[in-house]
């Protein structure tokens, strides 16, 4: 099996009978829509072709439970975001099952939850601030983006590029623009956890690093897997904090998906073309069209969702159903 390593930009074959995967998984703040559906089927294709060619899979996709989207929607809600996130993985779960994806362990290990795992993550940042690749502010933890050499290497893109893109940061307590959070010191209304630095909650990348190498039990994993909008900054930060930790590899390939548009435009509520899961279903009462309209495009290009290929979509089901009948019969 060949895959295109967005690393090396090369097609590479994929020869170990043994492969351990990583996919960045939902942030549970809301119903999973049809993009996150894409990557949860795309990614779970991959795995059973694999399976399928008796290769040993050992898969692993987190969940997000803290972040500042979910604090946020707390709020704008009313409700307290434990209760929020209670809501939207159960919501979660039940997605995987109308997509027919194979869900978590009941133990936990395929689907960590980011809150399970803190005092792993708290021990990592130690340990990256030992090798004086990060350092504590008034704010919280920062890495040090300009102290690993290799940053960029993912996306391709120079110091200088990347400087463009990133937003004005209220936090003038960071050395470098380009540096992350590590550790996010809370305010006195925001969920906490204890830490050497103050109370607070961990960054979004550390979260991915630490679930993967943890779960998965190795350094460096044969594949990570993610969607192309994540390349930078999230999987570039990844990469550093990961290489920076162990010094070898992170991930000896990495697999992006492209994105979904509807009707040529990005998926937004504000747009009002917002389409969850659970509306799909509701709509088409059949999740194979939708996995029909996914596997009308190769995996890592984008794909435009719009009326006239759903159609195409039902019309192949129609066929398929037709030929199974036939062949019964």
């Amino acid at each position: 099996m060949q895959i295109y390593n967005t690393l090396t930009r090369n097609k590479e074959e994929l020869k170990s009978r043994q492969v351990k995967m990583y996919t960045c998984g939902v942030t549970v703040y809301d119903d999973c829509h049809i993009g996150h559906a894409r990557s949860l089927y795309i990614f779970e294709v991959i795995r059973r072709y694999l399976e399928y060619r008796g290769v040993e899979v050992k898969f692993v996709r987190n969940i997000t439970d803290i972040d500042d989207k979910i604090i946020n929607r707390a709020r704008e809600l009313g409700i307290g975001w434990k209760e929020l996130v209670d809501k939207y993985i159960k919501s979660y779960y039940e997605d995987l099952g109308l997509l027919g994806i194979r869900l978590g362990l009941s133990d936990g290990k395929e689907e960590p939850r980011a809150t399970k795992n803190i005092p792993d993550m708290i021990k990592y940042i130690e340990d990256l601030i030992a090798k004086g690749y990060a350092y504590a502010t008034d704010s919280g933890v920062y890495f040090s983006v300009r102290k690993f050499k290799d940053y960029g290497k993912l996306s391709g893109q120079s110091i200088d590029q990347m400087l463009t893109g990133v937003r004005k940061e209220a936090d003038e307590t960071k050395e470098d623009p380009l540096d992350f959070a590590l550790w996010k010191l809370s305010k006195p209304d925001e969920p906490s956890w204890d830490s050497p630095w103050g109370k607070g909650r961990p960054g979004w990348h550390i979260e991915c690093s630490v679930m993967s190498q943890k779960f998965l039990d190795t350094d460096t994993l044969d594949i990570h897997a993610g969607g192309r909008d994540l390349i930078f900054p999230h999987h570039e930060n990844e990469i550093a904090q990961s290489e920076t930790r162990t010094g070898k590899p992170f991930a000896k390939a990495w697999i992006h998906h492209g994105l979904l548009t509807i009707n040529g435009q990005k998926m937004a509520k504000s747009l009002g073309n917002f389409v969850t899961i659970k509306d799909f279903i509701d709509k088409y009462h059949d999740a194979d069209i939708l996995k029909l309209f996914f596997l009308s495009a190769h995996y890592s290009n984008h794909i435009d969702y719009n009326e006239d290929k759903i159609e195409e979509s039902k019309k192949q089901k129609k066929s398929f159903n037709k030929f199974f009948h036939e062949a019964n019969s």
